[in-house]
């Protein structure tokens, strides 16, 4: 666990927090961060939820935006949300399934059919019960943004069926979820920050990692990772947290004005989505990568059995149960 003393640590998070600590006195800065680059879909739709905000209140709340991961990793940023030192983080469901349980359904393997079943999910019954479910440490989950459909890539070889991963580290978030789907893979799980995979992979500390399409782009990593193998395993969307006592400290009107905005900012975020997936894709086949695609069966028959271990926990499988009947 991350303590208080550890996040203030540093000039930078006191500075934050600072802001953050004047912002709740008088409303005026709300403080976002993410670790993607600040003209990546989630970056560029909390810009344009904060310029909503601020042109409805004439310039009384405003957003400073943290991009590129400066404030840390995933993790990190949830707790700096949690403890007051941010306002808002937007973080993958996969680095946070420990410390939210109700997450882990969304983020098992193979458990969308495609992108369209995971966002219908997420703007339905199911999606509102789990952003509800963050306020019982502290959080309010504004809303849901795309993470698209993850797969393998790699700078070794081709990836066809499980065998072909034997012997790969690979690159997943400090989650157990993840480590045990690239356990049942035949993979070497191998947890490092975001941060450092593209490090990670050139100097070979990690043979490999799993992403969509946007991320493999935007953060070069297809550069040394030269073989992408489309395993589609996950498709756990990313959620957009604030910190509840932040939100608290705003009065009821501007509360229901950051909480509309946020929902707004969905429909912004996949929009540009969309278009990013569409031209990273191009971007990398245009420089030479080799994309391939592989026996889904196979990978589905190689982690049904760390599914069963979570569907014999009855919350799990009443909530697939749910979204598998969901349209």
């Amino acid at each position: 666990m991350i303590s208080r003393r550890l996040l203030l640590g540093s000039g930078a998070l006191a500075a934050v927090g600072a802001g953050t600590a004047l912002a709740q006195a008088n409303g005026g800065v709300v403080t976002a961060v993410d670790v993607h680059p600040t003209d990546y879909p989630t970056v560029e739709a909390v810009r344009w939820m904060g310029q909503e905000i601020e042109r409805e209140t004439g310039g009384r709340i405003s957003f400073r935006l943290y991009p590129s991961g400066q404030l840390g990793s995933e993790t990190d940023t949830v707790n700096l949300a949690r403890y007051g030192v941010i306002d808002i983080a937007r973080v993958y469901l996969g680095a946070v399934n420990n410390m939210f349980p109700a997450t882990r359904p969304l983020a098992l393997p193979y458990t969308f059919r495609d992108e369209a079943h995971m966002r219908n999910v997420c703007d339905g019954a199911i999606g509102r019960e789990i952003l509800t479910s963050f306020q019982r440490r502290g959080l309010v989950g504004l809303a849901f943004y795309d993470s698209g459909l993850r797969s393998m890539y790699n700078v070794r070889r081709p990836i066809v069926t499980p065998a072909d991963m034997r012997g790969l580290k690979v690159r997943v978030p400090r989650a157990d979820i993840f480590m045990e789907m690239l356990d049942a893979m035949g993979a070497n799980a191998t947890p490092i920050p975001f941060g450092e995979v593209f490090t990670g992979l050139q100097t070979h500390l990690i043979d490999a990692a799993e992403n969509n399409w946007a991320t493999y782009q935007s953060t070069r990593q297809y550069e040394v990772a030269r073989f992408w193998s489309e395993t589609k395993h996950c498709c756990a969307p990313e959620a957009l947290l604030m910190s509840k006592a932040r939100l608290d400290a705003f009065s009821p009107a501007d509360r229901e004005l950051i909480l509309a905005k946020a929902t707004e900012s969905v429909a912004v975020m996949r929009g540009l989505w969309d278009t990013k997936q569409t031209t990273a894709k191009q971007t990398v086949l245009d420089a030479g990568i080799a994309a391939n695609e592989v026996d889904i069966d196979a990978f589905k028959r190689a982690v049904e059995p760390m599914r069963r271990r979570y569907l014999s926990q009855p919350d799990i499988a009443a909530a697939l149960r749910r979204i598998d009947d969901h349209d």
